[in-house]
């Protein structure tokens, strides 16, 4: 059936990027099957290996043999014609032969010689290196931080001068993403990082950390923590999956977000699979800027946000960037998307620190509180959050600012708390976001408004492109004005 589809030379094709190709020319001959697997495991020259193994689909069942409707349940109807041809016993539909019984039975007195002496030999490194065995068994109980531990234990980004004042620093996400990776990796003795060829630009890279590869290449270690996956993020999302599958280590990918639809099928694996990976998605909108439309990832946030099961996290400036690592550390069942800034955001100070750590970890909270009679609502997200508390100061005492990082986190809490957050009763709210509009009108209503783009960018520079989409304080303030 493949010969009607492909016409390539796999074999040649895998030899010639460097592995060994074995063919089956009859797969279902499990002999040949056995032999293959015997010599790749003979191969000791350091190249990977692959098994082409060429099957007759649909094989003992005559009626559909060696055609495609031999998928799915079309053999049903056949199987006990398909049972005679295969020389089973038409009335014992769970048959295992004798023979199969008795090679499993001494494959486990084999198997139990073999774990007894390596569970001595384990015991005896235990004892030799217990700091070292202490982090493996942590790791093989999957025992990790809280979020709230990580959120306790990173320091406040803000830092004081040699005069005792607090130092503010205007950075993008993806820079404090970066120092604060760096208290994560800390934290987490097994956590590990790794970039699609972009780790100058993401700036996920465990300073401390090696990199990961043949110890035979200069600068390379398997005891490294920063994997180069190359430009293929697809390869990447499938071997995060593997090493979360593994479960000794936690896994992180990085890539441009507007690169995520590559590894979007391997994301959702990991959701569907509950598997706790963690993706640092950096440049993430209209203000990438003159790398134009191609690069700006007007959609994205929201594509991903609607995958079930996957936590998408888009934080305000540094202090939300470390509830952000603090609720992917601490989520055990599902991966989480760290959607990180290219350009520099405002240090969002006038905010109190655990308020924006701890506000992550609930998915939405009161950013600014009103000071007078509640009348109008601004939620933001990501970088547009110093926008809606700019706006704030200018629209009044009855104004609340509430920053949403995660949707996903925010719908799981408690009715109490969104209602405490957004009252039900208050129904003028305007949302901003640079990126699609839709998804935000589950929080304003139908008789909300939302500032973004629903078009593509344009090459530009950021700060244009945002004054184009009317992605500004002074639009914000112009649009509550006619809610008001």
């Amino acid at each position: 059936m493949a010969d009607f589809t492909q016409s390539e030379n796999h074999a040649a094709r895998f030899e010639a990027i460097g592995w060994n190709a074995i063919t089956v020319a009859d797969a279902n001959n499990l002999v040949a099957v056995d032999k293959a697997l015997a010599k790749a495991k003979s191969l000791k020259n350091g190249k990977p290996t692959i098994i082409i193994a060429r099957t007759l689909i649909g094989k003992g069942i005559k009626e559909v043999e060696g055609t495609n409707a031999a998928h799915g349940e079309a053999g049903v109807p056949y199987q006990k014609s398909a049972r005679a041809s295969l020389g089973l016993p038409a009335d014992e539909l769970f048959y295992v032969a004798p023979a199969t019984k008795e090679f499993f039975a001494n494959k486990k007195a084999e198997l139990k010689v073999k774990y007894d002496a390596w569970q001595a030999n384990y015991a005896k490194w235990k004892a030799a290196n217990p700091a070292l065995a202490a982090d493996l068994e942590d790791a093989k109980a999957k025992k990790y931080p809280i979020a709230e531990e990580v959120v306790a234990k990173v320091p406040a980004f803000l830092k004081t001068d040699a005069e005792g004042k607090v130092v503010i620093r205007n950075v993008a996400t993806r820079q404090s993403g970066s120092e604060i990776l760096q208290h994560i990796a800390q934290l987490v003795p097994n956590y590990i990082s790794g970039s699609a060829d972009l780790h100058g630009s993401n700036k996920n890279y465990i300073n401390k950390g090696e990199n990961f590869g043949n110890p035979k290449i200069p600068g390379k270690s398997y005891k490294g923590r920063n994997f180069y996956y190359g430009i293929r993020e697809h390869a990447m999302g499938t071997i995060l999956n593997g090493i979360a599958y593994y479960g000794l280590n936690r896994a992180s990918g990085s890539t441009f977000l507007v690169f995520a639809d590559y590894m979007r099928a391997a994301m959702r694996v990991a959701a569907l699979s509950e598997l706790p990976v963690g993706y640092i998605l950096t440049h993430d909108s209209v203000c990438v800027g003159e790398d134009g439309p191609t690069h700006q990832p007007v959609e994205a946030t929201s594509a991903l946000r609607i995958i079930p099961n996957l936590d998408v996290i888009r934080p305000a400036d540094p202090e939300e960037v470390v509830g952000a690592f603090a609720s992917s550390i601490g989520r055990g069942n599902g991966p989480t998307a760290l959607i990180f800034s290219r350009q520099d955001v405002r240090t969002l100070n006038e905010i109190p620190v655990e308020t924006r750590r701890n506000g992550v970890l609930k998915g939405a909270y009161i950013a600014k509180k009103e000071t007078g009679p509640l009348s109008l609502i601004l939620l933001a997200a990501g970088s547009e959050v110093q926008w809606a508390m700019d706006a704030a100061a200018q629209l009044g005492d009855g104004v609340r600012v509430v920053s949403v990082p995660c949707f996903e986190i925010f719908d799981r809490q408690s009715q109490e708390y969104k209602d405490s957050v957004l009252p039900p009763a208050i129904r003028k709210r305007v949302a901003i976001e640079a990126g699609v509009t839709g998804l935000w009108y589950k929080y304003v209503g139908l008789d909300g408004k939302v500032i973004g783009t629903d078009k593509f960018g344009f090459s530009a520079p950021g700060n244009v492109v945002l004054k184009e989409f009317g992605i500004t304080t002074d639009n914000l303030v112009s649009v509550a004005k006619t809610v008001l």
